[in-house]
């Protein structure tokens, strides 16, 4: 996970044949090192069309999820270990070189009380048999800290550096975003400190979602401290513009926050990818 990639949200949040040619052909023409493929339903894939695309392509891939409501780790952690090893087996299937998002729990899990003890040692059990599982084979396995609104297990770095430390895995690895970020840190820096030993992915996302360099992201901190820490993992730009109603509500994106496709790949993706090389992370 190197370089930048671009979250298949751009084009398709459906990863079915269709999803696959229309995104990926389209991300090479961006020059895209890698996608982010949202794995929301595995029984649509066709992990061996998407291999070959890739590999006709010459584009890499990882992929993300988040747990739905019945296999939330935090209350069903055999259910949430199920679950992701079957989004693990589909991953490699398709070459992919892991499987992130928010692994832990569900997007828009909320339970209206802090989360307890017991909440956080199911999470455990669930991501200590799925990065074993992802280990043998081959692959890393990614948490990516969400805001208050969307989870109310993981909000911070510092709460993903210690939720590794608990697993006790070697294989996990954290999944920063910058539009939670803005949200939750006190300061972006001090998030990607707070995870720099364990930080191997970014998301680089707007305050609105929308389109990099338009709203209130500081991005010479984000990258400065990238640049500062050695970071040399995936720089992932995320915008969201046409969203299912399920996924949009668990995003709680009920407006477009960008004009067009277009606006966010021909202004959006340059702004983020001169950053990166004004600060030698490319």
């Amino acid at each position: 996970m190197k370089g930048f990639g671009v979250h298949t949200s751009m084009w398709t949040m459906h990863w079915d044949r269709a999803g696959a040619e229309r995104t990926i052909p389209s991300a090479a023409a961006y020059k895209m090192d890698f996608i982010e493929i949202a794995l929301l339903n595995t029984s649509i894939v066709d992990a061996e069309h998407t291999r070959d695309l890739l590999d006709k392509y010459e584009i890499q891939a990882v992929c993300s999820l988040g747990l739905p409501e019945e296999n939330w780790a935090s209350i069903n952690p055999e259910g949430a270990a199920a679950h992701l090893t079957k989004a693990i087996d589909k991953t490699v299937e398709m070459g992919g070189l892991a499987v992130s998002g928010v692994t832990y729990g569900g997007i828009g899990q909320r339970t209206g009380v802090p989360p307890t003890q017991e909440e956080y040692d199911n999470v455990a059990r669930a991501l200590d048999v799925a990065a074993k599982h992802a280990k043998k084979c081959g692959i890393a396995l990614g948490i990516e800290p969400v805001n208050r609104y969307e989870n109310h297990l993981l909000n911070t770095g510092w709460q993903a550096k210690q939720l590794i430390e608990k697993v006790g895995s070697d294989n996990i690895f954290i999944h920063l975003d910058t539009y939670h970020m803005n949200i939750e840190e006190k300061g972006a820096a001090n998030g990607i400190l707070d995870a720099r030993e364990h930080l191997r992915y970014i998301h680089l996302s707007e305050s609105d979602r929308g389109t990099p360099g338009e709203g209130c992201c500081d991005w010479d901190e984000v990258y400065g401290t990238l640049a500062a820490i050695g970071f040399d993992g995936g720089l992932a730009m995320e915008s969201f513009i046409n969203m299912p109603p399920e996924v949009g509500y668990g995003l709680a994106v009920w407006r477009p926050v960008a004009n067009s496709f277009e606006e966010v790949m021909d202004k959006g993706l340059p702004f983020l990818r001169n950053k990166a090389a004004q600060y030698r992370l490319v």
